[in-house]
């Protein structure tokens, strides 16, 4: 594969999270968070460059003594009701001629440069448009329902669920926002990184999907990272 203007990594960081403060910048294991997506993506033998946008100039610091490039988001990129399109589009303002957006949350610190690659290579190997990383779901959603208001559980299985085993059930998946690929161009197109055509999913394991919302998750991913 071209690796000349091919794949353009953005890795977004905004300052504000309110269920974990300042989380992007929480030390993990000796380093902060985005560190570990910056150094994963640097390791990435397909990425042709990597930007990180962030209103935090804690992280575009950070950023920039890791050598990757630093691109201040305007605040009003960088709100609770922005959306991550509206960010890709202001950092392909600065690079236009990419032809594939590799979108790399910061909060999934248990993707490797490996897990990039095979995705990458999936995409190439697959002639796609997209791919998006999934995992398997820790719980079947046949299993849940909603509960009325005296939270009866009458109807909440079907029959025919009662009498079946988990391992019996079939196996869902859910996105695990790790890694998103996106052809710039139809990405532009449809406004979303999730086409409606011509997409397929890079199935990653429960633990390198972990996906840093909270602090038990903070912990989670702490104590898998200690033990490797």
């Amino acid at each position: 594969m071209n690796k000349s203007n091919s794949f353009l990594a953005i890795i977004p960081a905004r300052a504000g999270s309110k269920r974990l403060p300042n989380k992007n910048r929480l030390s993990l294991c000796g380093k902060p968070l985005i560190t570990w997506s910056i150094e994963a993506a640097k390791q990435s033998q397909y990425l042709s460059h990597i930007v990180v946008s962030s209103d935090d100039e804690a992280i575009l610091t950070l950023a920039s003594q890791l050598e990757v490039e630093a691109l201040q988001r305007p605040s009003e990129f960088a709100q609770d009701s922005s959306s991550t399109v509206d960010v890709i589009k202001h950092v392909l303002q600065y690079h236009a001629n990419y032809e594939y957006i590799v979108l790399l949350q910061p909060t999934s610190p248990l993707r490797t440069s490996q897990h990039i690659d095979q995705a990458i290579e999936l995409l190439h190997e697959k002639n796609a448009d997209a791919i998006i990383s999934v995992s398997p779901t820790a719980h079947s959603p046949l299993w849940c329902n909603t509960l009325p208001k005296d939270n009866s559980m009458s109807h909440f299985l079907s029959d025919e669920l009662k009498t079946k085993r988990s391992q019996d059930l079939p196996t869902y998946y859910q996105l695990n926002g790790a890694i998103y690929i996106c052809k710039t161009s139809a990405l532009l197109k449809e406004n979303s990184l999730f086409l409606k055509e011509n997409i397929f999913a890079f199935i990653m394991d429960k633990q390198s999907s972990v996906d840093i919302d909270d602090e038990l998750d903070f912990l989670f991913a702490q104590t898998i990272l200690e033990k490797k």
